[in-house]
C-alpha cells in the first residue's frame, strides 16, 4: 500500500487472516491504534546509564502506535526539501540513460540450440575421428619403443643419423621457401627440435604467419567481428530513434521523460525506496518490464467475464480531500457460488488476479491525476464483516500482495478497517514491530459499533455508502452527493429538536438517519402566525434496526413556518443523527 521501506518478506511473512479480496499495495498488518504501549517512569538510577544502553531498548517501548497522524506528501517539486530535488533529478538522468540503453525493454528470449539430425558422412566422420585418436597412442609408443644401444651396431645407428639429417635440410629449404618471414623462427626450430619434429613445428607456425600477412592477430579479428555483430546501442543510434525511445516508455500513460506529471510518478518510487536513487530505479524498471509480460495494455480491454465481483470491490465517491475511495467487502465471498467462481481452481484464482488488477489499472486511469498538485492517491476501505477464514484464496492472496507491493507505491492515502474482530486486532499486533511510524499512521481500525463514525472522520456522510452508515443511495433522485449532510450527536437520555425553516408556497424535503437506531422519532409543523395549527407530520414511532435506515419525509405548505423533527434518545449510548433538507417551489 504505502509501499514505503517495507521489505517484501515482512509483507510476505503474515498476510492478514481475512484479506480475501486483493488490494492494491497491501502492506504488512499494522497493530491496531486502540492498543497503546505503556508509559513507565524512569528511575533515577537508569538516568545515569550510557546512551548505547538506551539505544538498545526495543522501539515497541518508546514509539507510540499510530499516535501521529499521516500527512500526505506533497507532489510538488518547490515543496521538497534540497536532497530530495538533488535525488528526483539524479534519477532522472539515470532513467533518461536507462531508456537509451534500451533497459526498460523485455529481455530477449533464450536461445535453444535445435541438435540437428545425424546423417550417413557425419557419422563417418566421427567413426575417423574416433579411429585416429585411438591410433595416436600407439604411434607415441612406438617412438618410445627405442631398440636398446649396443656397442655393436654403433655403425648403423650413426648411418641412421646420416639418413634422418638429410631430409632436415631439405624441409628446412622448402620452409624457406614457403614463408619468407619471420626467419628467426625458422632458425631456432631447425636448431633446437629434431628431423622429425621440425615439419610439425613449421607447419604449425604457418597458421599464424598467413593470419598475420594482413598485420592482424586472430584475436583482433574476433573482437572485431563481435563489435560488428552487435553495434553499440548510443553511439550508433540516431537520434530521431533516441528521442522516440524517451518518449515511448511510459507508465499509467505518463511518459518517464519531459511530461509535467512525470514528477509525480517518479517521486512514488523515490518514496517506495527512501529516496535511495538506484533502488528506486531498479524498482521502476522492473515495474515497467512486469507490465510488459503481464500484458497490462491489452488486459484493459479484456472481458473477464466477473461482473459479480463489483459487489466485492467497487469505488464510490471522495473522501475530505478529495481521493476517491475504494471499498472491499469481504462478506460477500460468504456466497459460496462467487466463492467458487473466483477461488475454484488455479485458472480461476489467476483469473480473479487478472480481474483485480485491470479494475486498479482502470481506477488509476480514470480517477486519479498526476499533474502537479493533483490528487494520485486513493483511500481504501476494508469491510470485515462476515470475511471468510483462510481456505483457496490464500495462495493468490500472497500473490496480489508482492505484485501489488513492487509495482505500485505509494498509491494508498489512507486505508480504514472498519468491523474489525478483535482476534484481528491481536494478529496485527504481532506486526508491529515490523513496521515505521509513517506505515502504521495510515492506517486505521475500527470495530463494529466504531465503523461508521470512524469513516466519516475521513468520509463526508453523503459520499458514504448506506450500508457503512451513510447517506448515499445509488438512484437516489431528491439528493445527490453534492447535497451537504449535517452532523449532530445525541447525548445518552436525552431529546433533540431540529427546526428545518420553510417558506410561503413551498415544499420541505428532508432525510434523516439515526446511526445505531433504537430512537424515537416523530416530525410536525409550527406555523409562524399566532394562533395557527400545529400539525403532526410524523407521529412519534421507535426506530429499530430492522427498519430502513434512511427516513425520507416532505411537507407542502401555503404559509411560513418551521419542521421540527425530535429525537429522543432513550438509551445510555450517544448516537449520531444525519439528516439534509432542500427547499423546493410548490408549483414543481
Amino acid at each position: 500500500m504505502a509501499q514505503e521501506t517495507i521489505p517484501p518478506t515482512s509483507a510476505e511473512a503474515t498476510p492478514p487472516p481475512t484479506d480475501v479480496v486483493i488490494v492494491p499495495e497491501s502492506d504488512p498488518t499494522p497493530p491496531p491504534p486502540e492498543e497503546k504501549p505503556a508509559v513507565t517512569e524512569t528511575p533515577a538510577s537508569d538516568e545515569k546509564k550510557s546512551e548505547p544502553e538506551k539505544e538498545t531498548k526495543p522501539e515497541a517501548e518508546t514509539e507510540m502506535p499510530q499516535s501521529v497522524s499521516f500527512k500526505e506528501e506533497s507532489n510538488l517539486v518547490s515543496d521538497l526539501s534540497d536532497p530530495e530535488k538533488k535525488a528526483l533529478e539524479e534519477f532522472k538522468q539515470l532513467i533518461a540513460s536507462a531508456i537509451k540503453n534500451r533497459e526498460f525493454e523485455l529481455p530477449p528470449p533464450p536461445v535453444v540450440e535445435e541438435e540437428k539430425p545425424k546423417t550417413e558422412e557425419t557419422k563417418a566422420e566421427e567413426t575417423k575421428a574416433e579411429e585416429s585418436k585411438t591410433e595416436e597412442p600407439k604411434a607415441d609408443e612406438s617412438k618410445t619403443e627405442e631398440p636398446k644401444a649396443e656397442e655393436a651396431k654403433t655403425e648403423e645407428l650413426k648411418t641412421e643419423e646420416t639418413k634422418v639429417e638429410e631430409p632436415k635440410e631439405e624441409e628446412s629449404k622448402t620452409e624457406e621457401t614457403v614463408i619468407e618471414e619471420p626467419k628467426t623462427e625458422e632458425k631456432e626450430v631447425v636448431i633446437e627440435e629434431d628431423g622429425a619434429k621440425t615439419v610439425e613445428a613449421i607447419e604449425e607456425t604457418v597458421v599464424p604467419v598467413s593470419s598475420t600477412a594482413t598485420g592482424t592477430t586472430p584475436e583482433d579479428t574476433e573482437v572485431v567481428a563481435k563489435e560488428e555483430a552487435v553495434p553499440s546501442a548510443t553511439q550508433d543510434q540516431p537520434v530521431d530513434e533516441v528521442a522516440a525511445a524517451l518518449d515511448e516508455v511510459s507508465i499509467w500513460g505518463v511518459p518517464l521523460v519531459g511530461d509535467e506529471r512525470t514528477d509525480s510518478v517518479l517521486l512514488k518510487f523515490l518514496r517506495a525506496r527512501e529516496f535511495k536513487v538506484k533502488d528506486a530505479l531498479t524498482m521502476l524498471k522492473n515495474a515497467v518490464i512486469w507490465r510488459k509480460q503481464f500484458g497490462i495494455e491489452s488486459l484493459l480491454e479484456e472481458d473477464l467475464d466477473l461482473q459479480e465481483m463489483n459487489r466485492v470491490v467497487f469505488t464510490c465517491g471522495v473522501d475530505r480531500e478529495n481521493h476517491p475511495v475504494c471499498y472491499n467487502v469481504y462478506g460477500e465471498f460468504q456466497n459460496k457460488d462467487l466463492y467458487e467462481k473466483a477461488f475454484g481452481d488455479e485458472e480461476k484464482r489467476q483469473r480473479f488476479l487478472k480481474w483485480r488488477i485491470q479494475y486498479l489499472e482502470k481506477g488509476i486511469i480514470n480517477q486519479l491525476d498526476f499533474k502537479p498538485g493533483g490528487v494520485c492517491s486513493m483511500v481504501q476501505v476494508t469491510d470485515l464483516k462476515n470475511a471468510p477464514s483462510l481456505g483457496k484464496h490464500r495462495p493468490v492472496t500472497k500473490q496480489a500482495v508482492t505484485l501489488f507491493q513492487d509495482n505500485y507505491p505509494e498509491f494508498i492515502a489512507k486505508k480504514v478497517f472498519i468491523n474489525v474482530p478483535w482476534w484481528y486486532l491481536a494478529v496485527n499486533r504481532m506486526m508491529s514491530p515490523f513496521l515505521t511510524q509513517r506505515t502504521k499512521s495510515k492506517f486505521v481500525f475500527a470495530g463494529p459499533s466504531k465503523s461508521a463514525d470512524t469513516l466519516f472522520r475521513y468520509i463526508a456522510p453523503e459520499q458514504v455508502p448506506v450500508q457503512f452508515g451513510g447517506l448515499y443511495r445509488e438512484g437516489e433522485s431528491d439528493f445527490t452527493i453534492s447535497d451537504a449532510v449535517m452532523e449532530v450527536t445525541i447525548k445518552p437520555s436525552s431529546k433533540n429538536a431540529i427546526d428545518l425553516p420553510l417558506s410561503e408556497n413551498s415544499l420541505l424535503v428532508w432525510e434523516l438517519r439515526v446511526v445505531g437506531a433504537e430512537v424515537s422519532y416523530g416530525a410536525e409543523f409550527v406555523p409562524e402566525a399566532e394562533g395557527g395549527y400545529t400539525v403532526i407530520v410524523q407521529k412519534t414511532r421507535k426506530l429499530i434496526l430492522a427498519d430502513e435506515p434512511v427516513i425520507k419525509g416532505s411537507y407542502k405548505t401555503g404559509e411560513t413556518g418551521k419542521v421540527v423533527l425530535t429525537i429522543d434518545n432513550t438509551t445510555s449510548k450517544k448516537k449520531k443523527l444525519l439528516y439534509r433538507t432542500k427547499t423546493k417551489c410548490s408549483a414543481e
